[in-house]
């Protein structure tokens, strides 16, 4: 497909949105009440949206941290180009501007009978009563089997310290050492994220750190995002710098001598960045939502996010199984439609029969240029899932230094539409 900027953007829903807006709620004498938990983009825009549409419903947002830092653009804090404050992203304008409670605790459990979460805040335990529920806590991991210490051998796939550790590991190296890093099994959060990164620290060493390489044990049997861009990224550009290892599973890692164990043999580095297998987040799994045929993830109606097993409970973003991408875009546009059936639930009224989500992503391949990649889905009524639209499916033909002016306004964008 060949698809230019204006196209691009259309489609991933920068210059409109990708839904109409809903109905306003009727008024009610005792307001509806929405309890979110997660303070990511899904959380982060439903929260949002609720308000903006919803008139009266009352929304509050549960998250274990005062901020949220963004996945998004956290491979450039890795590298040192872009400071860790240009992807954390506060809830003071959700509170200011949209009027949504927010409440810094850590949600522990669900109680699907009586509607209630048990929250832990400082020392002390809250019981939050809700009519509707919206989980959206992000990813889990699967620690690999052996001696496995993150603090030793960073993930960086929760942005925030972990970044920073692997940034700190990264710029200790010494020339002519070794980087390695794993990619785990999909799915898993942000499909190209990981081939983002090993371009990202490619070029670094290669500008910074002479004769030092990188290893990328890849779980997949091939590139799971943009294979093009990536592929000519590894055989070409980083061609000296690089190795490339496909089905390389691991089975054990040894965090405290940086040593993995793969179907695809033992490697050892100065740097070892092990992003681990994932699953839903843990209060997902706690609410015995998990119920897809991997036990991994949480099936639900695409129509409005609610669980196959609870409909007063909503699952977004990395959390559900729907097939789409695990994404802070996707995660963004999951959000308003659960808002929109929500909102129209409270009134009486069925879920739009037909939504449609985008989910775009902008990957630095160079310190100068990035390329990208874009896709939107439409609910299917025979499958009752939701389809891939072909025609929308598209990766940048070459990664260009107009594409890494662009991955700026794009991520703005995001940050603007889910937390201001």
């Amino acid at each position: 497909m060949n698809t230019n900027r204006r196209d691009f953007l259309t489609l991933t829903g920068l210059t409109s949105l990708s839904l109409a807006l809903p109905r306003s709620l009727r008024a009610n004498t005792t307001p509806p009440h929405v309890l979110v938990i997660g303070g990511g983009f899904g959380g982060a825009t439903v929260a949002k949206y609720l308000k903006l549409w919803g008139g009266n419903i009352d929304v509050t947002l549960i998250d274990r941290d005062a901020s949220h830092y963004a996945c998004i653009l956290s491979n450039l804090v890795v590298t040192g180009a872009i400071p860790i404050s240009r992807i954390q992203l506060g809830y003071g304008n959700l509170k200011t501007k949209r009027g949504v409670n927010i409440v810094q605790g850590e949600a522990l459990s669900v109680d699907p009978a009586s509607k209630e979460v048990t929250v832990k805040i400082g020392n002390d335990f809250f019981a939050y009563a809700f009519d509707k529920l919206v989980l959206s806590p992000g990813i889990d991991f699967i620690n690999p089997a052996g001696n496995y210490n993150s603090d030793l051998t960073p993930h960086a796939w929760k942005a925030g310290p972990q970044t920073l550790l692997l940034k700190n590991q990264l710029a200790a190296m010494a020339k002519k050492q070794t980087f390695v890093m794993t990619i785990p099994k999909s799915p898993y959060r942000c499909p190209p994220g990981p081939y983002e990164r090993a371009c990202s620290v490619a070029d670094y060493l290669k500008r910074k750190k002479s004769g030092a390489k990188i290893i990328v044990l890849d779980a997949n049997a091939s590139i799971q995002a943009e294979p093009i861009n990536f592929g000519n990224a590894f055989t070409k550009t980083y061609k000296d710098v690089l190795t490339y290892i496909p089905n390389a599973a691991v089975s054990e890692v040894d965090s405290s001598t940086k040593t993995i164990v793969t179907s695809q043999g033992t490697f050892k580095g100065a740097v070892l960045n092990v992003i681990p297998n994932q699953r839903a987040g843990q209060i997902v799994a706690n609410a015995g939502l998990v119920n897809d045929p991997t036990g991994k993830w949480a099936l639900v109606n695409p129509l409005n996010y609610a669980s196959t097993l609870y409909p007063d409970i909503h699952i977004l973003g990395d959390s559900q199984g729907t097939g789409q991408p695990k994404s802070g875009h996707m995660a963004n546009s999951q959000a308003k439609v659960c808002a929109d059936a929500i909102i129209r639930g409270f009134s009486g009224e069925a879920p739009d029969p037909s939504p449609v989500t985008s989910s775009a992503c902008f990957s630095p391949i160079t310190s100068k240029t990035a390329s990208w990649l874009t896709a939107s889905f439409q609910y299917d009524p025979v499958t009752k899932a939701m389809k891939r639209v072909e025609p929308s499916f598209a990766e940048a033909p070459r990664p260009t230094s107009d594409g890494m002016e662009q991955m700026f306004h794009w991520a703005d964008n995001i940050f603007a539409d889910s937390f201001s």
